[in-house]
């Protein structure tokens, strides 16, 4: 286990964005917690530094914490990879899918409780007794046991889910419950038709993620920055004709360099040719071959260009299903006639800089013409509310989350998850009709100001934690 460093960041730098009456009520929210934490930290638990929403996430908040000086850290849970394999299925569990198929028995939470008496030494030198301590996700709930023997508060925060159970979700609660249950203060969870019902219903939150407008990945660029870095690292043709540096988090200068893994047949688009995104993690939930297959049947996409773009898969330790998803996209796009392959690109952005790669990400989805999330199941989509906040148009699956990011036909279009040729047209329609890509990409970004910038969640999480029993000294 170890820490990751997160500088503090004024909030009265969300006043241009948010308005100053937003601000000031955000200071006098973070004064009332941290009077009543009376000096305690919030530590946040995960178990990756980066890759994924969590660890995009969690930086983003505990930044603004510091602003209003409120102490609070990230650990970082370490695992091997059978660690990682069980907590992915567990994952595809909980999201209702079968994923590998392996059991969830007493010897895999045996290997949890394994992985985290691995850490243990780490934890018992970084935390201290008097901690509040959110656990994110499967991984590091093994640890709720031992931090509420040492008189803690624990509140387990989940960030995925499903609407409607069935065999798969009962297999992961059941497994989960008997590491949570007895041991938890509070539950808060992305929507509130995502927690299992054994989760009282008077210790349950409901928090939806937030952006940081300031952050790398959100940060206004100009057109001819964005151009420049998909030049740099290959997406589109032509040389770099401006400077590609950047501010980093800390005030220091860094810039974009090196490359992107591309599998591609012709030459790069023109900076000119439409570009159809979509970002996300090499996962089967993210749907990436249906995307694939919607653009490539799609006559109205016939003068795009689509990009397919994801981490590069040796970067993100927690996902090993990673590799064997970006091999069969790369083997069914093989498959299609030489001219429509000639349209499309699998991209493997790098990761050894995080805040290069967020750029990267900045400017690939704010030169998209379409941005597209078409997953099988989502908690909740953050790279739809990021599209959304550039302006971009947005095709989403109307599933989970998602459903209460877009209103349909106004900030962005939904289609179903599973209609490949639905998903097509609608792409096909926004190509067709600028005028109208406008109206929802303006429409889009006045909707994640008014419900998803970090201050919104910042007021729900200071509610959680007192709710979790630091007000009463608990």
């Amino acid at each position: 286990m170890f820490e990751v460093l997160v500088p503090a960041r004024s909030p009265e730098i969300l006043t241009p964005i948010v308005g100053s009456d937003r601000v000031a009520h955000l200071v006098d929210v973070g004064r009332a917690t941290m009077s009543n934490l009376g000096g305690r930290r919030i530590v946040s638990v995960n178990s990756t530094a980066t890759g994924g929403g969590v660890a995009e996430m969690l930086p983003v908040l505990l930044a603004y914490v510091g602003g209003v000086d409120v102490d609070g850290r990230w650990f970082v849970l370490e695992g091997d990879p059978e660690f990682f394999t069980l907590t992915k299925r567990l994952h595809h569990r909980i999201h209702g899918e079968p994923g590998d198929g392996g059991p969830l028995g007493e010897p895999e939470r045996e290997l949890m409780q394994r992985t985290f008496a691995r850490n243990e030494p780490d934890a018992a030198r970084l935390f201290r007794p008097s901690d509040v301590v959110l656990l994110h996700d499967p991984q590091p709930a093994p640890m709720a046991k031992w931090l509420a023997d040492r008189g803690q508060t624990v509140v387990w925060r989940c960030h995925i889910g499903v609407d409607g159970g069935n065999q798969y979700t009962q297999q992961a609660w059941d497994f989960l419950r008997p590491m949570l249950e007895p041991y938890v203060d509070r539950y808060v969870f992305t929507r509130r038709e995502y927690a299992p019902d054994w989760v009282p219903t008077e210790r349950l939150s409901v928090i939806k993620p937030s952006l940081d407008p300031f952050s790398a990945k959100n940060r206004e660029l100009s057109d001819e920055y964005c151009v420049a870095t998909l030049q740099q690292i290959g997406i589109v043709s032509g040389p770099p004709t401006v400077a590609l540096t950047f501010e980093r988090g800390d005030g220091s200068v860094g810039t974009v360099t090196g490359s992107a893994g591309i599998a591609r047949e012709g030459f790069a688009p023109s900076p000119t040719t439409p570009l159809v995104v979509q970002v996300s993690r090499w996962d089967p939930l993210k749907d990436m071959a249906g995307v694939l297959s919607a653009f490539a049947n799609e006559p109205g996409c016939a003068d795009a260009h689509l990009v397919l773009a994801g981490p590069d898969v040796a970067s993100v330790a927690d996902d090993p299903e990673g590799l064997d998803v970006l091999n069969s996209v790369i083997a069914q796009w093989r498959e299609l006639d030489e001219h429509v392959r000639a349209r499309i690109s699998i991209v493997c952005l790098p990761m050894d800089d995080p805040e290069a790669n967020a750029i990267m990400v900045n400017a690939l989805q704010r030169h998209a013409a379409v941005v597209v999330q078409k997953s099988l199941k989502e908690g909740f989509g953050l790279t739809v509310t990021e599209a959304m906040l550039k302006g971009r148009p947005v095709v989403a699956a109307a599933v989970g989350g998602i459903v209460d990011q877009i209103r349909d036909g106004v900030d962005g279009v939904l289609v179903s998850s599973t209609d490949v040729a639905q998903t097509g047209r609608a792409i096909g329609e926004l190509l067709a009709d600028p005028e109208r890509a406008n109206r929802i990409g303006e429409a889009a970004r006045r909707s994640v100001v008014a419900q998803f910038m970090p201050d919104t969640s910042l007021l729900l999480w200071a509610e959680s934690i007192n709710h979790a029993g630091t007000g009463n000294g608990q």
